[in-house]
């Protein structure tokens, strides 16, 4: 058709797992499994106008440079084999305008035998997912995005909500003290690269969330709203990791309400919840650092 245009084209490989044993010497290894997606942009649609593959540098090949390259060049962490394989595809191709990496990894731990980490047993600790996005245009830098999810969290009292509009259709109750329970999805963008410690970085930027969210060990703090908890973890973050530049996090409000024990003539005094996954509140922001303006 003569009055239809390309907006954009890419293709690429979904969900290529891999599992990397890093050898240390003797019995000690180390782990890393992860999911790689990755996407290509060329320069000419041809294969989508006249059917012409001769361009194609085809799914099945990108899934082995996952492997190959994990092979040649390791995995150290998710962010940095993405950088590497953005610089293997737009290095090896001259027609490849766009690289996009996206990457999961599995929460591994080394085991703790007897209070000491195993040489190289490890168990899966889910309390978080780590994940990244690289991309990268030819004669353009990278850019890193990474982020945690699926971080389910709770905590028990310190936590209100009122002073909320109240119409005709307002049934919910103001809370002075309430159980407050979320699960985090968060994802941040790096300015610079340069002396950035990914496994630094990630390690603080979780460690903040669940500081700003459950207070110190003895007393808490108190929460006035899912907003101004979410809103203070994300300002922490970018004072504690200068190479970020902008970060976002979304916070469900998952609801515990107190079964009502009443008809059995129990006094049930917010010790018995029921959970209730949906439906949910959901709360999002996304906050950068201000630029400063040139006159």
């Amino acid at each position: 058709m003569a009055d239809v245009e390309f907006v954009n084209t890419e293709y690429g490989k979904n969900w290529v797992r891999l599992l990397h044993i890093r050898r240390l010497g003797g019995k000690q290894q180390d782990v890393r499994e992860l999911e790689v997606c990755t996407s290509l942009t060329l320069t000419s649609q041809k294969d989508y106008l006249h059917g012409d593959n001769s361009d194609i540098i085809a799914t099945d090949t990108q899934k082995n440079t996952v492997y190959a390259l994990a092979k040649t060049k390791g995995v150290t962490t998710p962010e940095q084999f993405g950088l590497d394989l953005c610089h293997h595809f737009l290095s090896s191709f001259s027609h490849v305008t766009r690289v996009k990496v996206a990457v999961t990894m599995a929460p591994w731990r080394r085991m703790k035998v007897g209070g000491q980490d195993h040489a190289h047993a490890f168990i899966m600790t889910p309390d978080a997912v780590r994940f990244c996005n690289v991309e990268q245009a030819r004669k353009g830098t990278p850019v890193v995005h990474a982020g945690l999810k699926d971080m389910k969290i709770l905590k028990t009292t310190q936590s209100a909500f009122r002073g909320f509009i109240r119409d005709r259709y307002t049934s919910l109750p103001e809370v002075d003290d309430r159980c407050l329970e979320t699960v985090v999805y968060s994802r941040w963008k790096y300015g610079t690269l340069n002396g950035l410690d990914f496994d630094a970085a990630w390690n603080t930027a979780k460690s903040t969330i669940l500081e700003e969210f459950a207070g110190p060990p003895s007393t808490g703090v108190f929460s006035a709203s899912v907003q101004k908890t979410l809103y203070d973890a994300e300002c922490e973050i970018l004072g504690r990791v200068p190479q970020i530049s902008e970060i976002e996090m979304t916070m469900p409000n998952v609801h515990n309400f107190t079964v009502d024990m009443s008809k059995f003539g129990l006094d049930n005094k917010d010790e018995v919840l029921m959970p209730v996954d949906k439906p949910s509140g959901i709360i999002h922001a996304a906050i950068r650092r201000k630029t400063t303006a040139k006159l």
